[in-house]
């Protein structure tokens, strides 16, 4: 079968099952059948994604728009990076909500568009160029606010209008700047190394390249949830179903985090903002919400957003080191993308679990938790210490390169301000997270009698969190196969 058909397979088999959800929910009756049936969805899904990784680099033309517009499918070391992130992710995140959708209203609903959304982040993981991108990137936005509104309360209606609005403003930004790289002649298929500095065009018109770049990344750096606009973040996450939440913060802010790593790298070329006011603008944003996310995940009492903040702050690691534009940096963000993911689906899957076994929604209510849930306790505990960064978990590794990678920046000051702020942001999530560890195993006098009656989940709920938990501190412990793969991206682009 050829690259063109597996491709298409991977992408329209979950979307066209979820449409057959939500338009045929009736026709299944036994539930048992119908979890059945979208595992399959999602595990055929999956092979189908690891085929395509594994069959080289390729690129093809999906449909042409004009005679100038293509939409362009393409295979390289980051739609790879990406491609098996996504499906992993959501495949754990799907097998999860099999448990914890049984006391939710309307699950055929929330699965349909569960389905869809991954179809489209894949297509979205393959795209070839800078129309692709746009056009996956808004259909994820739409795809994806079903599952905000999933409750249809009123805080969840007011949360995925602000979830769209914000999505669509900075979608709009980018896109005024992808209409001028195209009219310059960089709208090509994504390059490494990106094209504007070999193109005649260019010259004479920095200021007003560097202006649109600028618009770019703040308007992709929306759905990354980077100041000023990082609103809708702690808004949406908190209303949304907990494996919902999980992949919003694992898996769908980092549809930002990939546009931009396509602009910058594949579009443009680093070195068009290198030790330009963009560079050290885009830091700056990108440190400040580091900080600001910790402060405010620091003072936040409800679990999930606390959670929320975290993501903000944590996310924006990853455009630091992006916009620190050496290889280690580039090394240190993409692989902070891969473990922040596996880090925040476990413990949004965690909170989950308590909301789910327990009804407690806030780190208050936490107390003495660990002697009723120790296995949910423990993997919460074990990806917050590698979100902190304690060797030998992944969040050391990847906060490691971006250090070493800022301060070999030549930024001047911004050298070594960078892992300040980094070591401070860290300081602040051993203190919001750290805590409920420690007051859930180790409550006090004031624990209540009989807590140490068992509340874990089922099996279904239970492996997608030791799943992940393992996987954060595993690729800590191993690290120099995957670090080494990404050193070859580093090294293509720069």
């Amino acid at each position: 079968m050829s690259v063109t058909c597996l491709w298409g397979a991977a992408v329209l088999f979950p979307v066209l099952a979820g449409l057959f959800l939500l338009f045929f929910q009736d026709r299944i009756k036994n539930r048992r059948w119908k979890c059945t049936g979208i595992f399959l969805v999602m595990a055929v899904t999956s092979a189908l994604t690891a085929v395509l990784i594994g069959s080289g680099d390729y690129e093809f033309v999906l449909w042409k728009l004009t005679d100038t517009l293509d939409l362009v499918v393409r295979m390289d070391s980051l739609t790879r990076l990406f491609a098996g992130m996504t499906v992993a992710a959501w495949t754990l995140g799907g097998i999860f909500s099999f448990e914890y959708m049984k006391h939710e209203e309307h699950e055929d609903r929330y699965f349909g568009f569960y389905l869809i959304v991954m179809g489209v982040l894949i297509a979205l993981d393959h795209a070839g160029n800078l129309i692709t991108l746009y056009l996956f990137f808004e259909m994820m936005t739409l795809t994806s606010l079903p599952m905000v509104l999933h409750s249809l309360s009123h805080e969840a209606v007011m949360a995925g209008l602000k979830y769209l609005f914000y999505s669509v403003s900075g979608a709009f930004m980018a896109l005024f700047g992808i209409f001028y790289l195209y009219a310059h002649g960089a709208g090509g298929t994504f390059r490494a190394g990106g094209y504007l500095l070999k193109l005649d065009s260019y010259t004479g018109n920095q200021g007003m390249t560097l202006l649109i770049l600028m618009m770019m990344i703040v308007g992709f750096g929306t759905k990354a949830g980077m100041f000023p606009m990082h609103g809708w973040l702690p808004t949406a996450h908190p209303v949304a179903p907990a494996p919902a939440s999980a992949v919003l913060s694992g898996i769908i802010t980092k549809s930002g985090v990939l546009a931009i790593t396509r602009v910058i790298y594949y579009a443009a070329g680093a070195d068009v903002i290198r030790g330009t006011w963009v560079q050290y603008t885009w830091m700056t944003l990108a440190l400040v919400t580091v900080f600001m996310g910790s402060m405010m995940a620091y003072k936040e009492q409800v679990l999930k957003k606390r959670l929320a903040y975290s993501t903000v702050s944590q996310v924006s690691y990853i455009l630091f080191g992006l916009s620190i534009l050496n290889a280690e940096g580039l090394v240190g963000a993409l692989s902070h993308f891969v473990f922040h993911s596996v880090v925040k689906n476990c413990l949004f899957l965690a909170a989950g679990v308590v909301i789910f076994q327990t009804g407690k929604k806030t780190v208050g209510e936490l107390k003495g938790l660990g002697k009723q849930m120790p296995v949910t306790m423990w993997c919460f505990t074990l990806v917050s210490i590698t979100l902190v960064g304690i060797p030998p978990t992944s969040g050391f590794v990847s906060k490691w390169y971006l250090a070493l990678g800022s301060l070999k920046a030549g930024t001047g000051a911004g050298a070594w301000i960078g892992p300040v702020v980094l070591l401070l942001s860290a300081m602040l999530t051993a203190g919001y997270l750290l805590p409920i560890s420690i007051q859930s195993f180790f409550p006090g006098t004031e624990a209540e009698e009989g807590v140490s009656c068992s509340r874990e989940p089922g099996f279904l709920m239970l492996i997608p969190m030791l799943l992940f938990t393992a996987a954060a501190v595993l690729f800590g412990m191993f690290p120099d196969t995957f670090m080494g793969f990404l050193q070859t991206i580093a090294a293509a682009v720069l």
